[in-house]
C-alpha cells in the first residue's frame, strides 16, 4: 500500500500542475446505443457485478479468518480477489450509470483518476497471475521444497513487486496522457476512460503515447504470459508423470479454471493493446474490454472457490 499512497500523492500533484485540456468533461458513449438493450444489459451487468463483489469479498474474508488457509497459495488467491474486486469496482458502477442515464457525464479529473486506477489493477492482475503460476509450478514440480522456496518473505516481496510494477506503469501512462490537449470532441467512444479512446480525442501528437502503450503493454502482457506458459508446460509434464488417475484429475482441476481465466484476460487485453490504434476498432475494443474488466473478475472468483473446495 505504501507505493500506492506515494504514487497517488504524486498523481494528485501532477493533476494540480498539469496543463488541463480544453475539454473539462466527457460523455461516455457506453456499450450499446440500442434503447431496447439498455435495461437487459443493466440487469445483466448488475448481477455480474454483485456476484463479483460477493464472491471476492467472501473469499478474502474466508481466507483471512481461516488459519489453515494462511499458506502461499491462498495468500496469492486473496490478493487476486482484492485486485479483481477493485478492478471491477473502478469500471462497472460508472458503466451501469450509462444504461439508466441519457448522458453519462464524467469530469476530466474523474476520467484521469479512473484511467489511473484501472491501469493499476489491470497491470497488477497480469503480474499476479504470473506469480500464482510460479507458485503452482513449485507446488506441483517440487512439492518437497515448496515450504522452503515459497517462504513468507518471498511471497511478500513478490506481491510488493506486483504492485510496484503496476503503480509505475500506471503513473507513466497517466502522466503522458495529462500532457495531451484533448479538444477534438468530448465524447469518449467507450464505457470507461481507456487509453486508446482518449488518444482519439487528442489534438496533440500521440506518437510517444502509442510507443509507450506498445512497449509497456508488451512488458506487462507478454512477460507474465511467457512466465505462465513456461510454468504450465512444466506443470503439465509433471502431472502426466503422476501414476494415480485421481491425483492427475485433482491436479488438473486446480489448473483448468486458472488457465481459462488467464486465456480470457491475456487474450482480450492483447487484442486491445498489442496492435496499432489505426487498425483497431473501438467497437471491437469494447467487446474485448468487457472480458478483462467484467467477465474475468467473476471467473476468477469462481476459480478461487473451486480451488478451495478441491484442495481443502
Amino acid at each position: 500500500l505504501v507505493p500506492l499512497l506515494f504514487s497517488f500523492k504524486n498523481f494528485n500533484r501532477i493533476m494540480e500542475t498539469a496543463n488541463h485540456s480544453t475539454v473539462t468533461e466527457f460523455i461516455l458513449a457506453g456499450l450499446s446505443k440500442e434503447p431496447e438493450l439498455q435495461l437487459p444489459l443493466f440487469l445483466l451487468f448488475l448481477g455480474i457485478y454483485m456476484l463479483t463483489v460477493l464472491g471476492n469479498l467472501g473469499m478474502i474474508t474466508l481466507i483471512g479468518l481461516s488459519p489453515h488457509l494462511h499458506t502461499p497459495m491462498y495468500f496469492f488467491l486473496s490478493n487476486l480477489s482484492f485486485i479483481d474486486l477493485c478492478h471491477s469496482t473502478v469500471i462497472t458502477p460508472k458503466m451501469l450509470v450509462n444504461f439508466v442515464m441519457e448522458k453519462n457525464i464524467i469530469s476530466y479529473p474523474e476520467c484521469m483518476t479512473q484511467l489511473y486506477f484501472f491501469l493499476i489493477f489491470a497491470i497488477s492482475e497480469c503480474h499476479m497471475l504470473a506469480a500464482m503460476a510460479y507458485d503452482r509450478y513449485v507446488a506441483i514440480c517440487s512439492p518437497l521444497l515448496y515450504g522452503v522456496i515459497m517462504s513468507p518473505c518471498l511471497c511478500f516481496w513478490l506481491t510488493v513487486g506486483v504492485y510496484i510494477l503496476a503503480v509505475i506503469g500506471s503513473t507513466i501512462h497517466t502522466a503522458f496522457m495529462l500532457r495531451l490537449l484533448l479538444c477534438k470532441t468530448n465524447v469518449i467512444n467507450h464505457y470507461f476512460c481507456d487509453l486508446f479512446p482518449l488518444l482519439e480525442l487528442s489534438c496533440s501528437s500521440i506518437y510517444i503515447n502509442e510507443l509507450l502503450v506498445l512497449f509497456l503493454s508488451a512488458f506487462n502482457i507478454v512477460t507474465p504470459a511467457l512466465t505462465i506458459l513456461s510454468s504450465y508446460i512444466l506443470i503439465i509434464a509433471s502431472i502426466l508423470r503422476i501414476r494415480s488417475t485421481e491425483g492427475r484429475a485433482k491436479a488438473f482441476s486446480t489448473c483448468s479454471s486458472h488457465i481459462s481465466a488467464v486465456a480470457l484476460f491475456y487474450g482480450s487485453a492483447a487484442f486491445m493493446y498489442l496492435q496499432p490504434s489505426s487498425v483497431s476498432s473501438m467497437d471491437q475494443g469494447k467487446v474485448s474490454s468487457v472480458f478483462y474488466t467484467i467477465i474475468v473478475p467473476i471467473i476468477a472468483s469462481f476459480w478461487i472457490t473451486s480451488v478451495i473446495f478441491h484442495l481443502i
